[in-house]
């Protein structure tokens, strides 16, 4: 059976349920705070696992370690790590102290990396779930808040429906291939003739169910609400370790086993990343509210991912794990900088308050600046970075339309992200801020060099993300 290539997953829910039972056991007043750092420790602890595994194929063909997935583990528990981080003063200033936080986002954590090391389409549901599952309750973790009790019920509803058309896709493909496990139906779809109409609509609601997690139009309706309604540190977390694992799933399952099946499924792929692409660059310009600005870039960015997935080659696949190393490390900057936006104690979401920040706090501007100009894909930003990968990967497949679109897209978008720099450094003066903690300093700041210098040193990412690609493809 090989259970051995599951090791870091199996570790990491260990630790997880040490925590949970410390968390219950122990009397002491800084347990939340204990249990955060804990988490902390079993994610790295995690990290250091996956870069140690040998890979291979286990649990009957269930579950997949390969370069592949080892790149989008590592990717997640780094984005888990930042989420952890800047959620500990957060919660603390807002009477969240509770313990499950942190065992929750490690059991999120765990489904994640069971995501994106399914072979199968049973495995792929369950990771699916146990990360789902844990988020519909980090959402509505302000249970006195009537907008986090709304978000996690209005993401639970949603969610669930998103399932159901998940699974209803999976028992078409399985009942028109008799199959669920991504080489037997590679093997079966290598001749596309055996592809019966029946299974192209399962993939079909497969998509639709995938689009979900990934808040692609026309599957997004949940994201502005959610991101505005959960609290803050939840809405970071969902915006990068949840993301770049549906993503890494998603690409995973049309390129294993529906590859022979491009000509079939592209031009949907290539619907979903213009429509989230345009909906994410003009829907955003009206937004007074910083946090519904996010989910609405968020957005935005799933299009220009799904551009690289559309062209369907290796280039393509580099280009969207380039892009997500990029978002990850841009937005957990971004998100620490909007938890660090309190006056007097309170939260503030306004992008007006940010009013003359550069005189009141030239650092959180300057760190503001550079993400801003990194999602707005302007060079030498390594936001820039990413988009020239994928574009580039359309190009050479002859989707010059949707590279098109996409870079007309992006010019709209800096609108908007250009609007918010305009305020920080031309509007007049709003009250400081709070003094912020060291752990929302160091994310941010670590979050702004790399967006910085990454253009200067892409080259280890660029192989990694090229050998997880010829991973893939085998």
């Amino acid at each position: 059976m090989n259970w051995t290539v599951a090791i870091p997953e199996i570790a990491l829910a260990c630790l997880g349920m040490a925590i949970l039972m410390f968390g219950v056991l122990s009397k002491a007043r800084n347990t939340f705070h204990i249990c955060s750092l804990m988490t902390v420790g079993a994610l790295v602890l995690t990290a250091a696992l996956v870069l140690s595994s040998n890979g291979g194929l286990g649990y009957n063909g269930l579950f997949l370690a390969d370069s592949y997935a080892m790149f989008a583990k590592l990717l997640v528990l780094a984005a888990a790590v930042l989420g952890v981080i800047v959620s500990i003063d957060y919660n603390e200033h807002n009477d969240l102290r509770r313990f499950e936080f942190p065992v929750l986002m490690l059991y999120a954590t765990v489904g994640m990396m069971i995501m994106v090391s399914a072979s199968n389409l049973m495995s792929l549901y369950m990771g699916l779930e146990l990360q789902s599952l844990s988020i519909y309750v980090l959402a509505a973790f302000a249970r006195d808040d009537l907008r986090s009790s709304e978000a996690g019920l209005k993401y639970f509803v949603l969610g669930a429906l998103a399932s159901g058309l998940l699974l209803y896709g999976i028992s078409l493909i399985y009942g028109f291939s008799g199959s669920m496990a991504f080489d037997q139906l590679a093997l079966v779809l290598s001749d596309s003739s055996h592809a019966s109409p029946g299974l192209i609509v399962g993939i079909v609601f497969v998509v639709a169910g995938l689009a979900f997690k990934i808040s692609a139009v026309p599957f997004h309706m949940w994201t502005p609400d959610v991101y505005e309604g959960a609290p803050t540190p939840v809405t970071a977390f969902m915006a990068t370790a949840p993301k770049v694992a549906a993503v890494a799933l998603f690409v995973r399952v049309m390129i294993s086993p529906f590859g022979h099946l491009l000509a079939q499924w592209q031009q949907l792929i290539v619907l979903i990343a213009m429509a989230s692409m345009v909906l994410g660059a003009f829907a955003a310009i009206g937004q007074s509210n910083i946090k519904r600005l996010m989910a609405y870039s968020s957005i935005g960015h799933m299009g220009y991912i799904l551009v690289g997935l559309a062209a369907g080659t290796q280039q393509g696949v580099r280009g969207v794990l380039i892009y997500l190393v990029t978002y990850v490390f841009t937005n957990a900057g971004m998100f620490a900088c909007i938890i660090a936006m309190r006056r007097r104690g309170r939260a503030v979401e306004r992008i007006a308050d940010l009013g003359g920040l550069w005189r009141s706090d030239p650092g959180m501007a300057a760190a503001l600046t550079i993400f801003l100009f990194s999602m707005a894909g302007l060079p030498p930003f390594s936001g820039f970075i990413g988009k020239y990968f994928v574009f580039g990967a359309a190009m050479q497949s002859g989707l010059v339309t949707l590279a098109v679109v996409g870079v007309l897209a992006s010019a709209v978008s800096a609108y908007y992200y250009i609007r918010i720099i305009k305020v920080m450094y031309f509007d007049a003066p709003e009250p400081a801020f709070d003094v912020r903690p060291a752990s929302l300093s160091i994310v941010a700041g670590a979050g702004a060099l790399f967006t910085l210098i990454f253009f200067l040193f892409p080259a280890p990412v660029v192989a990694a993300a090229e050998a997880a690609a010829k991973g893939l493809f085998g």
